[in-house]
């Protein structure tokens, strides 16, 4: 049950729930500097219903707590794939747009402070490239292809095939290494103590992505991928 009530902060909230920031910022309620306020006198400020806004947040809540409850069940193929594109590239699309601006933000205003942002949001540009270009590959490309060859495993598509999962998984350790640098200068995401509400949302929600983006591979190199190369070792027998 949720803990968040109409006395809770609203920097509170957006520490406890980090996509709760999206709703705020639409509302254009100051979470950051002007955090530590309950959400009822926030809503009051802004001509707002606290219970509606509160049922909004906990609507929040509970999409953040299913997604980090849901695991890919034991799907054939086709669904795998399915789930994949609506479980992480939908969400990965809306998230990289979503985050954006508070990534912008954090540079502009901190980032001569601590020089390390500057660096995070360059990491953050390139992983929001490469992602987006991968997906799109993936789904143009890579998914359907793979969906022909596990529904008739012939000796040609198993060498067509052979490329593309290779420059995949390439990718794949590409967008691991942008993450892996990423953790380090930030020291594991970890915000200093005097950091502000956007420099702490924005780390806090940069963690959730990557758990997300570890997944979201391994689930494609560990299950569909591993089951392709299956495949083409029973279409292509090694002699």
């Amino acid at each position: 049950m949720s803990q968040l009530t109409e006395e809770t902060w609203v920097a509170d909230i957006v520490k406890a729930v980090p996509k709760t920031g999206d709703l705020f910022r639409k509302l254009r309620i100051d979470f950051c500097c002007g955090g530590k306020i309950s959400l009822r006198e926030a809503a009051a400020n802004r001509g707002l219903h606290a219970d509606e806004l509160l049922t909004q947040i906990h609507e929040v809540e509970e999409k953040q707590a299913q997604h980090k409850q849901m695991q890919p069940p034991s799907l054939e193929p086709k669904e795998l794939i399915a789930y994949i594109q609506n479980e992480y590239h939908t969400k990965l699309r809306e998230e990289l747009s979503a985050l954006t601006p508070y990534v912008t933000k954090l540079t502009r205003v901190h980032g001569e402070r601590y020089s390390h942002l500057k660096r995070v949001n360059e990491l953050f540009t390139l992983l929001k490239q490469e992602l987006s270009e991968h997906i799109q590959n993936e789904e143009d490309l890579v998914f359907p292809m793979i969906e022909a060859f596990l529904q008739e495993s012939t000796v040609e598509r198993a060498d067509e095939l052979n490329p593309i999962l290779s420059k995949l998984q390439n990718e794949h350790q590409t967008v691991v290494e942008f993450l892996k640098e990423m953790r380090l200068i930030t020291n594991g995401f970890e915000p200093m103590q005097e950091a502000c509400g956007t420099h702490r949302l924005v780390l806090k929600r940069l963690e959730d992505l990557e758990a997300d983006i570890f997944n979201h591979i391994l689930l494609e190199n560990c299950t569909l991928i591993e089951r392709t190369r299956q495949a083409q070792l029973i279409a292509k027998p090694i002699n």
